[in-house]
Order: structure tokens, then C-alpha cells, then sequence
């Protein structure tokens, strides 16, 4: 795991975290608009470095490793704390372990719920049969990259992709639709939760069903016909607005 830091001065936190397959660097439209007014944590996620090799082993580990860089920093406060489809799954836990207090947390396609073995089965194969291509540098899935990831994160996403082993594939889905309580938390933050209604949203939809069921005081943003976290990725500027909304309305 890397965090790159964008730190000036003594602000509020921000943490971003990102998603499956996904660099770091979609974030960027984000850090541009928050930099003035919170020194802002981009995570890199095990098996999503782009220079040297590194194991996704769980959801669990992830969280405790990202716990620790802010215990280790002295942080002991995150005023905001994003993520994105599995990385909305471990900013969950980070907010559930209690260990670092979260004054607002927001999740976007965050799959909260179980999976069924065998979807889970077939993710695993899609996400192996992805990233073997991507190596080979397959021209018919370029020419469909823009449908996933802006192309501007092309270079970024093929470091990581090369790196990408198949072990790390299989821990992420497992790890991620294993599911996970939700009841029981003690809230002390504001939750927003954004999900699409396309394709896989399915899941993200239901999740966001179940955090206001047990919180709510939560706020659910549904972009209808949207596909998994596209605002946030392809239209930032969207995403940013609402999200800007959510934290000055307190």
C-alpha cells in the first residue's frame, strides 16, 4: 500500500480510497477541487501499486493497514472519508472499527451485502480474463478501455495491471462479497451514500438500502442510469457538487 499525500499546513483530513482496478489518480478532479481546504490522503491499495509488485490479501487487512499509517502519523481524526466500490467497502470498515473517529463518511457503489458463490465465481473469472488481456495489450479491449476507465488513466491502469496477480484477484472478490454486519454500529458521523441503477448497481443499490435501514439519518444519492460509480469517475465535476453539498450542510 502507498499513500501519496497533498498536506499544507493544518486542515481537516480528507482520505480517498479507490477501486478494483482502478489507479489512484482517478481521484485527481477531487484533490484539485478539496486541496484548499483539507490536506487530502490518495491510498494506493495493495496489488494497485504502479512500481513495485504487492499482495491484496482482505477488506480486514487493508483497513488495518490504513488504521495504522494514520495512528503511526498521529492522525486520530478524518473529517472526510471517501471511497469508491471496494474502496467504499474499507472505508466502512475503517469507520466501523471505531479506532479513528469519521465525522463524515461517503461511499459510492459500496458492496456492503453478500454475493451468491457463484457470481462470485464469475467476477473472479471476468476480473482474471481482464487483466490477462490487459497484458497482452489486446487492441478489441482498448478499444472498449473508455467504457471503464477515462483514457487518460490508460498508462496508470497497465502498470497495474501488469503487476496483477491472480491470487490478489481471487482475495479482492472474496474478501469483498463475503458481506459484512452493519447493524450495531455506533454512528457518530454523517453518512451520504451514492450508487447508479445500471447493470451491477443492483448490489450498491440494495447496500445503500440497508445503511438507511439502520442509520437513518443517512443520505442516499441515486444517479438513475448511471453505471457503477460513473459520476465520480467520468464526471467529477457532478460528483464533486453533490458531495460539496452533503459536507456544508451541516
Amino acid at each position: 500500500m502507498l499513500v501519496h499525500e497533498f498536506v499544507d499546513g493544518h486542515k481537516p483530513v480528507m482520505v480517498l480510497v479507490h477501486g478494483v482496478l482502478t489507479p489512484w489518480q482517478v481521484w485527481t478532479p477531487q484533490i484539485d477541487s478539496f486541496r484548499a481546504q483539507y490536506n487530502i490522503f490518495a491510498i494506493a491499495l495493495n496489488a494497485h501499486t504502479e512500481e513495485t509488485a504487492s499482495e491484496f490479501v482482505s477488506v480486514l487487512d487493508e483497513t488495518e493497514e490504513i488504521i495504522q499509517y494514520f495512528e503511526n502519523n498521529g492522525i486520530v481524526t478524518i473529517d472526510v472519508l471517501c471511497g469508491l466500490s471496494l474502496g467504499g467497502k474499507i472505508a466502512h470498515e475503517i469507520w466501523k472499527s471505531g479506532r479513528i473517529s469519521v465525522r463524515n463518511l461517503i461511499m459510492d457503489g459500496a458492496p456492503l451485502a453478500a454475493c451468491p458463490k457463484f457470481a462470485i465465481n464469475i467476477m473472479i473469472k471476468n476480473y482474471k480474463n481482464i487483466i490477462n488481456k490487459s497484458r497482452q495489450r489486446d487492441a478489441k479491449l482498448f478499444r472498449k478501455f473508455d467504457s471503464f476507465l477515462p483514457e487518460k488513466y490508460l498508462n496508470s491502469y497497465l502498470k497495474i495491471a501488469d503487476l496483477f496477480t491472480d491470487r490478489s484477484v481471487e482475495n479482492i472478490v472474496n474478501s469483498v462479497f463475503a458481506g459484512g454486519k452493519i447493524i450495531g454500529i455506533d454512528n457518530q458521523c454523517r453518512i451520504l451514500f451514492i450508487h447508479g441503477t445500471k447493470a451491477n448497481e443492483v448490489l450498491s443499490k440494495y447496500s445503500a438500502k440497508l445503511i438507511k435501514r439502520c442509520y437513518p439519518d443517512a443520505e442516499v444519492v441515486c444517479f438513475r442510469g448511471d453505471a457503477h460509480c460513473y459520476k465520480a469517475i467520468f464526471q467529477p465535476e457532478k460528483w464533486i457538487e453533490v458531495v460539496k453539498g452533503f459536507l456544508e450542510n451541516q
